[in-house]
């Protein structure tokens, strides 16, 4: 079972100045290596070759998404709807929730068609340091943990703590990307917003009276999106970096001899992977290999890793592809004919974001915010603010076009390929 420290553990935080620990468990479940591991993993992968600031880890963030649950449960304690039997649970799924994020996150993802929260349940439930710490209140908590960070368990009120429209996790992240990022969008009162909340049966509401903090919030987040997590550069630093493991990969398949073989990747291109393998990938691997591959003898790894690691990054123009699908077709053809291949120079890549959504049943079903209005009913957060209801629902697509100018205008291609192409892509 969970017990009390003798003396409170107290991290300095530059977001909220202190994050308080105040259980063993929770204690002891920062100790493990597997959240330890975390440092090493940067909540906002090569965001920093855009925004230098952005060198913060999964780490902080963890810390910080645990600090706000935490005060987020003492505001509900002895409120109705609220046990306190659930302030562990819900302190834990909030620590552990980005635990199995690997290095760079969602590049690292695509690339290799993992899922961060199928190995963060791995991580729990598995033969780790963490699931040891766990089982030690009871042999079910590694489950019922697994099963909030995963929003299958019955508990829905805990689960919408850490994930929903308003959560303890996008609030964390608001504010600390906003923080180390050096931009002002990101922010909102927070304070506010925790003193509005409220817990239900089934899920947390906000009192009318904080519609406006809550309008703040939604607003920073939409703001967020587009300048800082959709930044046109950082999405070209993630192309590259996608590339990379993509030619890596290809060129294993392909019994190329490597200078620096890539023995940390050997699992994952097998489909073998097993949790220990995961585990030993971090950003400090992944920067080790792509130092070693820039002198890799494959002219293309070798440019790659010299690109990311140097900011020697892609060009971008805007390109709609369902309006240019023939001049998506040429282009193709145009960088074959150039001698630079397109399928590591030439990307389309879109971007797009639902900032708020309403529940439509049968679609992707988001849990919408609601307001508690004095008469003790419940009202949908877009039907009472017009701040809100003008972007509900509203998806916005970003359409770029990637490629590396530098190569297009090198001298020993042809003239006139080389006045196409600028042509095409309006360069």
């Amino acid at each position: 079972m969970n017990k009390e420290l003798k003396e409170e553990k107290v991290f300095k935080d530059p977001v909220h100045r202190y994050i308080h620990v105040r259980d063993q468990l929770i204690w002891d479940l920062i100790g493990t290596k597997e959240f330890q591991r975390l440092r090493r993993v940067r909540q906002l992968g090569t965001t920093s070759l855009t925004f230098h600031g952005a060198e913060h880890s999964r780490f902080n963030h963890s810390l910080g998404v645990y600090e706000i649950m935490r005060r987020l449960t003492t505001t509900f304690s002895g409120k109705v709807h609220w046990r306190e039997e659930d302030r562990l649970l819900a302190l834990t799924a909030s620590l552990l929730h980005d635990i199995g994020h690997g290095p760079f996150s969602h590049s690292f993802e695509k690339v290799f068609d993992t899922d961060h929260e199928e190995w963060t349940r791995k991580i729990i439930l598995g033969k780790t340091e963490v699931n040891q710490v766990l089982i030690q209140v009871d042999p079910t908590y590694p489950q019922a943990v697994a099963d909030v960070i995963e929003k299958t368990s019955a508990n829905k009120l805990v689960t919408s703590m850490i994930s929903s429209q308003i959560d303890a996790d996008r609030m964390d992240y608001l504010l600390r990307d906003a923080y180390y990022t050096g931009v002002s969008y990101g922010q909102f009162d927070l304070e506010r917003i925790l003193r509005v909340m409220r817990p239900t049966e089934d899920q947390v509401v906000v009192k009318a009276s904080g519609m406006h903090a809550v309008e703040d919030y939604i607003m920073s987040r939409y703001q967020m999106y587009w300048q800082v997590y959709f930044h046109p550069v950082t999405r070209s630093s993630e192309v590259i970096l996608s590339k990379i493991l993509k030619r890596v990969k290809a060129l294993t398949e392909g019994n190329y001899s490597f200078k620096q073989e890539p023995i940390h990747f050997h699992s994952i291109f097998s489909g073998e992977m097993t949790l220990q393998d995961y585990l030993r990938l971090d950003e400090s691997v992944m920067q080790f290999y792509f130092q070693c591959w820039q002198e890799e003898t494959d002219p293309i790894l070798a440019d790659l890793c010299d690109r990311f690691l140097n900011r020697r990054l892609f060009d971008y123009a805007e390109f709609h592809p369902k309006e240019r699908i023939y001049d998506w077709s040429r282009l193709t053809q145009l960088f074959a004919q150039a001698n630079i291949d397109p399928d590591y120079y030439l990307v389309m890549d879109s971007s797009s974001d639902l900032p708020y959504d309403v529940y439509r049943p049968g679609e992707d079903e988001r849990i919408p915010i609601q307001l508690l209005l004095p008469d003790g009913s419940l009202k949908e957060l877009s039907s009472q603010s017009d701040v809100v209801d003008s972007i509900s629902g509203k998806k916005r697509t970003d359409h770029k076009l990637y490629f590396p100018i530098d190569l297009i205008i090198n001298d020993q291609i042809d003239p006139q390929i080389k006045s196409e192409i600028r042509s095409i892509i309006g360069w």
